[in-house]
């Protein structure tokens, strides 16, 4: 009988008095020669979780015994590092000075060395898998040296290139780089030019160097594109035997941005006798990519599309998400669709899953509908999509109220909205207005979402769930304390429901740091995840809920259509259930994984543009809010525009200043002058880094500054979307499901 993981685990913690080789433990667990290849595939699993290490010789011991873990490292600007290990809460804590040659998200053997305020400490002892990675920066030509400045701030080292590995670039050049040897700590590491991006401020180099710092593939293989050229053609022969249910002839739209080719969405909704029924009808995608073919393994390997300033990297070829698949109008379109009917308080009573054709009968954008919805603009939708937008608008209504009042929680923060031109360059800065159009489609995907994950459950079968897990209590904790130094009252139980954080929210909504107290609670609560176990949602207050509504831009979606379509009779087939749970598995923590890089990615592309747009406006001045305070100095988020800078401590000189850690300020010894969380606060733009992104700022009242006032300061709420001026793709709308 072959032995487990942890049974390999136990004799080598109860029995080894020593560190063994490989083929030493093979006899002493009396293990065959047919079973030695699960041994060897066992053993290397247990130390790629950590539980053992190889050591010199290739022998290979108990971390525990050694006082050794292994795990991935993160190094912040600071240079410290913090090891994380799965299934731990608490990082361990490696000062700049032990982190040896590790770079940020490398696995690393640590030895543990001391424990201090609770804290767990260690040195690296080594490198145990070196991530490959891109490292994008400056290529810079000194006397000596050739060298590449890294512009992540947590790659703490410059790249020493050999004149024969730099691809004639040229000084000042952004270029990509990848490591090739570093064995020294007190050397440099070196390595090779892979790819010349071009002069820092070239159109469109900017967005490139964050596609190549995250490694995403902005290009599809001539195998994947043929393959896609392929299925695009496919004909349904359900829709040519009557196996799909035809809605063609049925009042169904799509409502999305103003600059969206990959509709994956419609709906409908009429009244019935008990109340509503609603349709939501998505993009087939499952018909079109086989499982397994090169299609399906390389939107599985790129898990979403990601969303930059002024360009996409799609999931799927443009044939399909542009075209195939996504819901034009007057087009025939494959759709897998849910029916739900809701009673008049919004309560769903039953609910269907089926195939379906459909035809979309208009093209609707968010800015459209709204403005049909406040009276302004009616002509420009047909008759029968406005009759129905007027019921969908009743729905949507109610289902809002529903879930709020039922501890949903609404993290309302600014969305930043970004404007360029043909060059790329940011001619607009702004915040995205939440509509109510937005909303009413949010509340659409989300109740189907929901009745999907709700019929698997029921079923008793394997499945991928998006999950929510309640807030950690010590970070709640963290979180009340600091309420309470902001003046408002948060009370902390073992027994907290969403329904407490959501009339939290409501009771502080008109405070002027409500902002950043929803920031603080938001980055107190867990990160939603994909997995199979079924915890709820806890910041939707649903006990079910999936991702169904998204399958060209998002890998898990189309897995859920998958699974759906091997339900049909109630339980997977049993060649598939045999594989389930690992399949399942393996697509959770994969994308999960996707997600949490594109929204790095996205977060950072943001950053840039802003400073690019503000470098252009330095010594202007602005009205801002305090957003977050340190020892030196404070930040400031510029309003309207969405960008953030920090007042150093260096640029407020009318008196010498005290860190008030407890009340969130700054305060001035002589005149009293504090600087607090959420105070309003007019700046100007003092100078920008554009290679770090980073915006300083100076208190207004300094004299002698260029004063903007002249100009018309942008509008709170956001700025408006200019005529042609191409507007940035931030994720579709985030909120949409």
């Amino acid at each position: 009988m072959p032995l487990t993981d942890r049974q390999v685990l136990e004799f080598i913690k109860a029995q080894s008095d020593r560190p063994m080789k490989l083929k030493e433990l093979a006899r002493a667990l009396e293990v065959s020669a047919e079973e030695y290849p699960a041994l060897r595939r066992a053993v290397k699993q247990m130390i790629d979780a950590g539980d053992l290490v190889m050591l010199k010789r290739n022998r290979i011991g108990v971390a525990e015994k050694m006082n050794l873990l292994v795990g991935k490292i993160s190094i912040a600007r600071t240079g410290t590092g913090f090891v994380s290990r799965e299934g731990q809460d608490e990082d361990i804590v490696i000062p700049s000075s032990e982190l040896q040659t590790s770079l940020d998200g490398d696995e690393v053997v640590v030895r543990l060395t001391a424990i201090r305020e609770g804290r767990q400490y260690g040195t690296v002892i080594r490198v145990a898998k070196r991530v490959a990675r891109n490292i994008v920066g400056t290529f810079r030509i000194s006397r000596s040296w050739r060298f590449v400045v890294p512009d992540n701030p947590k790659i703490h080292r410059d790249i020493y290139i050999a004149p024969d590995q730099t691809q004639n670039a040229k000084e000042g050049e952004k270029v990509v780089a990848v490591l090739t040897v570093w064995d020294d700590p007190y050397q440099n590491p070196e390595g090779k030019i892979i790819e010349r991006l071009g002069p820092p401020h070239a159109p469109g180099v900017d967005m490139l160097a964050v596609i190549r710092s995250f490694n995403f593939n902005d290009k599809f293989s001539a195998d994947v594109l043929s393959e896609a050229e392929q299925v695009a053609a496919r004909l349904d022969d359900g829709e040519s035997h009557g196996k799909r249910l035809d809605l063609t002839r049925e009042c169904i739209y799509t409502i999305d941005p103003v600059d969206a080719k990959d509709h994956d969405d419609a709906v409908a909704v009429e009244k019935t006798s008990e109340g509503y029924r609603l349709g939501v009808h998505i993009a087939d995608v499952s018909f079109y990519v086989d499982e397994g073919g090169a299609l399906d393994q390389e939107a599985l390997l790129r898990g979403n599309s990601v969303y930059l300033p002024g360009t996409v990297i799609p999931m799927l070829p443009e044939i399909l998400s542009s075209d195939t698949c996504s819901l034009r109008p007057h087009r025939n379109r494959l759709t897998h669709s849910v029916f739900i009917d809701f009673d008049r308080t919004g309560k769903p009573i039953k609910w269907e899953i089926k195939d379906t054709i459909i035809s979309s009968k208009a093209k609707l954008t968010y800015e459209q509908v709204q403005a049909f919805f406040d009276g302004k603009d009616a002509a420009s939708i047909p008759k029968a999509v406005s009759e129905n937008l007027q019921v969908a608008r009743q729905l949507a209504q109610i289902l809002s109220q529903r879930r709020f009042s039922e501890g949903s929680l609404d993290f309302d923060l600014p969305e930043s909205s970004i404007i360029l031109n043909d060059q790329g360059e940011v001619v607009e800065l702004g915040n995205r207005v939440r509509l109510e159009s937005h909303r009413l489609v949010e509340e659409f995907m989300l109740a189907a979402n929901r009745a999907v994950a709700l019929e698997v459950f029921r079923l008793g079968q394997p499945f991928l769930y998006r999950v929510h897990d309640r807030p950690d209590h010590e970070k709640v904790q963290a979180f009340s304390y600091m309420m309470g130094r902001l003046g408002q009252k948060f009370p902390v139980s073992p027994n907290l429901k969403p329904v407490h954080f959501a009339r939290f929210l409501k009771s502080v909504e008109k405070v002027p740091e409500a902002d950043f107290i929803n920031e603080l609670m938001l980055r107190s609560m867990q990160k939603a995840v994909y997995q199979r176990e079924n915890i709820g949602h806890f910041g939707l207050a649903f006990t079910h809920y999936t991702h169904f509504t998204s399958p060209i831009r998002r890998y898990p979606d189309l897995v859920v259509h998958r699974l759906l379509r091997k339900l049909k009779k109630g339980t997977y087939p049993h060649a598939f259930a045999k594989r389930a749970a690992d399949v399942i598995d393996m697509v959770g923590h994969h994308c999960s994984e996707t997600e949490r890089t594109a929204e790095q990615a996205e977060r950072l592309a943001v950053k840039i543009k802003q400073a690019a747009f503000m470098a252009k406006h330095v010594g202007e001045e602005y009205d801002g809010v305090v957003s977050g305070v340190t020892p030196f100095g404070f930040f400031v988020r510029l309003l309207g525009l969405g960008a953030e800078g920090m007042v150093r401590m260096s640029t407020v000189d009318d008196d010498y200043y005290i860190y008030d850690e407890k009340h969130y300020q700054i305060s001035g010894r002589r005149r009293g002058r504090s600087f607090r969380l959420g105070d309003s606060i007019r700046v100007g733009v003092l100078k920008v880094d554009t290679v770090k992104s980073e915006i300083d700022l100076y208190p207004a009242e300094k004299a002698g500054t260029k004063k903007a006032t002249d100009k018309p300061l942008p509008k709170p709420g956001g700025a408006t979307r200019k005529k042609n001026h191409p507007a940035m793709k931030k994720r579709r709308h985030g909120r949409k499901t």
